[in-house]
Order: structure tokens, then sequence, then C-alpha cells
């Protein structure tokens, strides 16, 4: 038997979330750029294409870093910047993103 397999799984399955929103931005990131052609269209797809393997890295900093806390027999001091801090950081700047592109097509 697993030891706090409950939480090693829902670890496993915010992970796993956050892929799925990778795939989405990464998805944006390509479809965007095929609406046009010129330079801001490109570097809209670098920017959101960019942005999503910055996002997939930190959460499995974040995976990593709960995996540890989870099988510490005691509790762990945090050091450095929360993964989710940064995490919330790298989702804002992609909305960012996202809406001025939007204003871009408007």
């Amino acid at each position: 038997m697993i030891r706090n397999y409950s939480d090693h799984a829902a670890n496993e399955r915010t992970f796993l979330a956050w892929v799925r929103s990778v795939i989405a931005i990464e998805g944006f990131g390509i479809a965007s750029a095929r609406l046009g052609d010129g330079p801001a269209q490109a570097w809209t797809e670098v920017a959101l294409l960019l942005a999503g393997a910055v996002v997939i890295a930190l959460a499995f900093v974040r995976m990593r870093r709960t995996r540890r806390r989870i099988e510490a027999e005691h509790l762990l001091e945090l050091r450095g910047p929360s993964a989710d801090a940064m995490l919330m950081l790298a989702s804002a700047a992609l909305f960012a993103l996202i809406a001025l592109f939007a204003l871009h097509v408007r």
C-alpha cells in the first residue's frame, strides 16, 4: 500500500490539470498565428508557446515540491518563491497576452 495515497493522487491530478491547461494555451497560440499574416501573429505564437513551456516547468517544480512535503516525516520549511505564486503570475501573464491579441485582432 502506498503511504498517503490520496495526497499523492491529488498532487498528480493537479499536475495533470496544469498539463491540460498548457495544451490549451499552446493550441491557442498556434491557432492565433494561423489567423493572420504578420509579425504580430508570429510573436504571439512564440510568446504563447514560451509561456506554455514556463507554466509546465513551474507546474513540474510544484508537483515535485509537494511530493517531497507529502513524503516527509516532519513539516518542511518553505524556502524560496512559492511555485503556486509563480504559476499565478505566469497565468496572469498569459491572460494579458490573450487580451492583447484579442485587442489586436479586433
